[in-house]
C-alpha cells in the first residue's frame, strides 16, 4: 500500500510514530551524552584527589583558564555529577514512556491495517492521545 492510497488517519498515525521515534533517538543521544560527560567528571576528580590540597589548580572558562582551589573544583564537579544523575533519571522515565508510547502506536497500526485501510478509523480508547 503506498502513501497515497493510505487513508488520512493511518497517515496520522504513521507520523505520530515516527515523531516518537525521533523523540526517542534524541533522549538516547541525550543519555549518551550525560555518560561521557559523567567519565570526563569521573576522571578530573580522580586527579584533584591525586595532589596535593596546596598545590595549584585551574579551571576552564570558556578560552582561559582561571586559577582555584582543590576544594572549589571537587564541589564544583561533585555538583555537576549530581545534576547529571538528576538528568539522567529524568530522561530514563522519558524513555520508558516514550517506548511504551511506541509498542502501543505500534499495535494501533498493526490493528488498523488488519482491519483494512478503507475503513474509518478505530474509536480511541485512550483519553491521553
Amino acid at each position: 500500500m503506498s502513501a497515497g492510497q493510505m487513508p488520512p488517519w493511518l497517515q496520522e498515525q504513521l507520523m505520530k510514530l515516527q515523531q516518537s521515534q525521533q523523540n526517542l533517538q534524541s533522549i538516547m543521544t541525550q543519555k549518551q551524552h550525560l555518560g561521557m560527560e559523567k567519565a570526563e567528571t569521573e576522571k578530573a576528580l580522580e586527579e584533584l584527589e591525586k595532589i596535593a590540597d596546596s598545590d595549584v589548580v585551574f579551571k576552564h572558562a570558556g578560552t582561559v583558564l582561571i586559577k582555584s582551589t582543590k576544594q572549589e573544583l571537587i564541589s564544583e564537579l561533585e555538583e555537576k555529577q549530581e545534576m547529571a544523575k538528576t538528568r539522567v533519571t529524568v530522561l530514563e522515565k522519558q524513555e520508558t514512556r516514550v517506548k511504551e508510547s511506541l509498542k502501543e502506536q505500534e499495535s494501533k497500526i498493526n490493528e488498523m491495517m488488519k482491519a483494512g485501510s478503507t475503513k474509518s478509523p478505530p474509536a480511541e480508547n485512550n483519553p491521553r492521545k
